[in-house]
């Protein structure tokens, strides 16, 4: 069983199709079809139905991939390992990241760290907190930008705060608060608010402030997207808690100081038990950008 065969099994387990698996890994769909073929013949079972038109794995296959990956996972570490005794730091970087990172420049800190580390492949997911922190753990993920309510501090991860921030109410240019200087969550009690999907850590924010504010509120649009958060907020359809600087100059919008509002702590995380080399080699160029 060659490793090249465990990483088309794979990209055909989440792609559900050879065509963009073979794609996907840089090979002619003819080569990666042949090398899943003999892989199933070498394990005498059959990892995938499969027809001119639909990829399904069969249950061989779903009991196949999760010992597939972490065999993967595992020699992808040894080799990283193993580059980094001779100076050389290789493998991959997966980071997590919310839609509101405020406090990093990651765009920045990824080029450098591409400059100084070329040979990592660099993957960015996107997601909540909650989920990134238990991807962390889990070592699916080695960076996560988290951001979370003050009441919340991740646990079972190493962590480094990056911002500590108080959210502030987001308006429309004509809304009947647009000229106040501040407000208290109280006056926002009446409004219809744009935010994140309830569950989250974003929407947990707000949520927990109003419950101890002891203000109901009501939620009409619920989304992950910030444009679209602004957009419905342009509109006059709600207003938003967000960070400040999630707000562009250019919008039709206003920002006002909620003095109750809910504050948000801005975390890196990554693993206390075993970080990779390369989340190593990242929290180096993160510190210089911080001027550590």
């Amino acid at each position: 069983m060659e490793l090249q065969q465990l990483r088309y099994v794979l990209a055909v387990a989440e792609e559900r199709n050879f065509t963009r698996a073979a794609a996907r890994c840089h090979v002619v769909q003819s080569a990666l079809s042949h090398q899943i073929k003999s892989l199933e013949r070498e394990l005498g079972v059959q990892l995938f139905a499969r027809t001119s038109r639909r990829v399904e794995l069969t249950d061989a296959g779903a009991a196949f991939v999760p010992a597939a990956r972490a065999t993967l996972d595992a020699a992808e570490r040894a080799i990283a390992e193993a580059a980094v005794a001779s100076g050389e730091i290789r493998g991959s970087l997966t980071i997590g990241t919310i839609p509101t990172v405020t406090a990093i420049e990651l765009a920045a800190i990824l080029a450098d760290f591409h400059e100084a580390h070329p040979a990592v492949r660099i993957q960015l997911r996107g997601g909540s907190s909650d989920a990134f922190i238990t991807s962390v753990r889990e070592g699916e993920l080695d960076i996560a930008v988290l951001g979370l309510p003050e009441a919340i501090v991740p646990a079972r991860v190493a962590t480094r705060v990056l911002a500590r921030e108080r959210l502030v109410a987001v308006l429309g240019t004509n809304h009947r608060f647009a000229a106040r200087r501040r407000l208290r969550l109280a006056d926002l009690a009446d409004e219809t608010f744009v935010d994140f999907p309830a569950g989250g850590s974003g929407r947990a924010q707000s949520d927990l402030a109003f419950e101890a504010a002891g203000v109901s509120r009501h939620v009409a649009f619920e989304t992950m997207g910030i444009e679209l958060m602004l957009d419905l907020v342009e509109q006059g359809l709600g207003i938003a808690l967000l960070a400040p600087a999630v707000v562009p100059a250019e919008r039709e919008l206003v920002t006002v100081a909620v003095t109750d509002g809910p504050t948000r702590i801005e975390y890196l995380a990554w693993s206390d038990f075993n970080p990779s080399p390369a989340a190593l080699a990242f929290l180096e160029i993160l510190k210089h950008h911080l001027g550590d």
